[in-house]
């Protein structure tokens, strides 16, 4: 994989968080994340457009001189020369550089959407996505634990014994979640069966590829029983790279 011989600045621009990333053209010197509405917020100009060069005098990034961006609002993050590029090239990209491989099945899984992506030499090969709606995402998982008053990484934590859950749906997911309290199920059941419900949501995508090693990145990669639980389904490796959650302004910055 060529690395860009000059400073470039990463922007994957979620809906959940807007990820920031820099390379001196050999490896990544700056890593950084922002909440999307304060990042839309401080950047925000007189104009219709976001002003990206404001992020130096925010002290939110160091100098660059080129600009690569992905994500839900590449599209508004605006500067002469700047570039987007397909999210399923920029996290592939961020995958090859933070693990070394060349062969796996990449699962993005974000705030609002799931990727899959088939990659073979280096190169995509085919990919899937869910990004009709939140269910099975990281949006579902926040409204269930906020539901249940738990931390995320609590949330992570519940594998065990998971009570079905049978309403994927981000939004009316918590009626189900309020039952099912209401009918004493204990709260780590309940948790496990929203992480279960996830990964059984993801699981005919991963499978159409036949994974030998599966690369897992995005916020939800954290959930340590959603990774156990792929890898249990599967039968094969789940590999998490060091920054997952950064992996898209990763793959910007080296593309």
């Amino acid at each position: 994989m060529s690395v860009v011989a000059i400073p470039t600045l990463g922007v994957d621009a979620g809906s959940r968080e807007v990820k920031l990333a820099v390379s001196d053209g050999r490896k990544v010197v700056f890593k950084a994340s922002m909440d999307t509405i304060k990042f839309y917020i401080e950047l925000k100009s007189d104009g219709a457009d976001l002003d990206i060069n404001k992020l130096n005098a925010l002290g939110h990034a160091p100098k660059y001189e080129r600009l690569v961006s992905t994500g839900y609002g590449r599209n508004n993050v605006k500067i002469e020369g700047g570039v987007s590029i397909p999210e399923i090239d920029a996290h592939v990209s961020g995958a090859l550089f933070q693990t070394g491989l060349t062969d796996f099945t990449l699962v993005d899984l974000g705030g609002q959407d799931t990727k899959v992506v088939s990659v073979k030499g280096g190169m995509v090969d085919d990919f899937v996505m869910n990004d009709k709606c939140a269910a099975g995402s990281g949006r579902y998982l926040e409204n269930i634990a906020h539901a249940l008053d738990v931390s995320l990484s609590r949330l992570g934590d519940c594998h065990d014994d998971p009570a079905p859950l049978s309403n994927m749906c981000a939004t009316f997911g918590e009626s189900e979640v309020i039952e099912l309290v209401s009918e004493g199920v204990e709260v780590e059941k309940i948790l496990a069966g929203a992480n279960r419900s996830v990964v059984l949501r993801l699981l005919p995508m991963v499978v159409k590829f036949r994974p030998k090693v599966i690369v897992a990145t995005g916020g939800v990669a954290k959930n340590r029983a959603i990774r156990e639980m792929l890898a249990e389904e599967t039968g094969v490796t789940v590999i998490v790279p060091g920054d997952p959650q950064l992996n898209g302004a990763i793959g910007c910055c080296l593309s």
